[in-house]
């Protein structure tokens, strides 16, 4: 059974909306693995405290002065280059006069609907990343007009017919993206973005060299990921990948990441309605950022490993780790039912460890047993013999199942012996078991009533038991006798 989370499970709406299935239809629509449950659930249950964890980790990275942190938590609006310029007002109202045809899914905000769409695209690319120039080579206007009619309408396309070239739909796939109202980092990351370009490792001295710090980078993004709307980085991760898959196969279509870099900056970071001449020093940081996004794409999806411990513990508790706002976690039915599972599993592991060393030490006994068996016949012999005799898991080689361990029996050399324990003994013993427990009615038999109604007292009951024992004792005298001289008489 294979499991995917559809692109739902990243939405307001649905946390756990995802396929459990082999059907080949379903797996040809979008779908988007994500194995940060607690993360994503913490992001739909609780998004203050989500944001407020991811934010506080992203500034401990970069520096955000206090106006771009509030423009990164939407508590101001972004302050982006060529605002307030006038230089280049006729391509930004070009610009933007394009984006006011909205249609169902070209020019209008992400929607699922929208990425289920356009991911069609983004398939078909998926088998067909050889040609050459794909992403800047143009393809038809004609072809791609009919293909964008098609996506906006909502019918069914067959883009393995033939009737499409690469090139249009890769084209097409820009033209989308471009058409968005706002980047796919959205504006409100922009400076953040910028921020993360300039982490740099430091020397043995402390001073900042130019080599980029790409751990820090990649923990940045991370972070900054997590926090971008769901339907933005659903369609991101689907759109690196693709461009992740393109750059590996440069030997065949010529486009490198920093190519594809190139071709996509302007639709994933660049803030809308601007130019390179608004952007001036920072156009090279943003390509090389996307550069960096692409190369490291299959890395930039997780969660960091502290994100996700955190989520996990808020939602299955620890002592070391529980604060007030995890009580009414701890108390729901899920976690009470957790520690009689873990000790239930507990549990059948040690049984089924000790039936295992069980059966290895039978298996031993045997084994030797046979050695034992197959040796001449001698006094060590019968002694080995004897002792297996007294062993209680002893196994004969024709056995499959252990004896019953034989009762021990208290051995005394001489009958004076066993006269004084139960004289010095009993009493004690009798005494003892009289104060601390006094016995169930269902256990005592008749007899046991009879003699406790017969004796009185402990003192009492040791006397009559020491009778029968001399009376027994003398009774098994008179027997061996009776056994010994009949044998003689015999032999005579």
């Amino acid at each position: 059974v294979t499991v995917f989370f559809s692109p739902s499970f990243f939405s307001s709406d649905a946390i756990c909306s995802f396929v459990i299935c082999n059907d080949s239809s379903l797996r040809s629509q979008p779908i988007i693995f994500n194995p940060d449950f607690f993360v994503e659930k913490l992001r739909h249950e609780k998004p203050e405290v989500f944001t407020e964890l991811v934010v506080s980790n992203i500034t401990r990275l970069i520096d955000l002065p206090g106006a771009e942190l509030a423009q990164l938590m939407g508590e101001e609006d972004p302050k982006l280059p060529g605002a307030n310029s006038t230089a280049s007002g006729f391509f930004r109202s070009l610009m933007s006069l394009k984006r006011k045809e909205k249609g169902v899914v070209f020019g209008s905000p992400l929607t699922e609907e929208g990425i289920a769409q356009v991911s069609q695209l983004i398939e078909y690319l998926h088998k067909n990343l050889r040609a050459e120039g794909l992403f800047r080579v143009p393809g038809n206007s004609i072809r791609q007009q009919i293909l964008k009619d098609a996506l906006n309408s909502g019918t069914d396309i067959d883009l393995d017919s033939g009737d499409f070239h690469s090139n249009d739909v890769a084209t097409l796939l820009k033209m989308f993206l471009g058409e968005l109202p706002e980047p796919l980092l959205t504006h409100k990351h922009f400076h953040a973005h910028l921020k993360i370009a300039d982490l740099m490792l430091f020397d043995e001295k402390g001073n900042k060299t130019s080599t980029p710090d790409k751990e820090r980078q990649i923990e940045a993004l991370q972070l900054l990921f997590l926090i971008l709307p769901a339907p933005n980085r659903s369609l991101l991760k689907l759109l690196l990948d693709l461009l992740y898959q393109t750059a590996k196969k440069q030997d065949k279509n010529k486009m490198s990441a920093h190519n594809l870099a190139l071709m996509f900056a302007p639709h994933i970071l660049w803030p809308r309605n601007v130019t390179a001449n608004d952007l001036q020093e920072n156009i090279t940081k943003l390509n090389n950022g996307v550069t960096f996004m692409i190369k490291h794409s299959q890395k930039l999806f997780k969660a960091p490993a502290y994100i996700r411990e955190c989520a996990r513990l808020r939602y299955l508790g620890s002592r070391a780790h529980t604060s007030k706002d995890d009580l009414d976690l701890l108390t729901s039915p899920g976690s009470k039912e957790l520690q009689p599972l873990k000790s239930q599993k507990r549990s059948r592991l040690d049984t089924c460890h000790q039936e295992e060393t069980q059966q290895r030490t039978e298996e031993a006994l045997k084994e030797l047993f046979r050695h034992v068996h197959n040796m001449p016949d001698s006094a060590k012999k019968k002694k080995l013999i004897r002792q297996f005799n007294k062993h209680p898991t002893a196994l004969t080689p024709g056995s499959d199942v252990p004896t019953s361990p034989a009762p021990r029996r208290t051995r005394s050399r001489s009958f004076s012996g066993l006269i004084k324990r139960k004289v010095l003994g009993t009493p004690v013993i009798l005494e003892r078991k009289s104060r601390d427990a006094t016995p169930e009615p269902e256990r005592v038999s008749k007899e046991n009533v009879h003699l406790l109604q017969k004796c009185g007292s402990p003192a009492h009951m040791s006397q009559t038991k020491l009778k029968s024992l001399e009376g027994r004792k003398e009774e098994s005298c008179r027997r061996m006798r009776a056994h010994l001289l009949s044998k003689d008489s015999s032999s005579l």
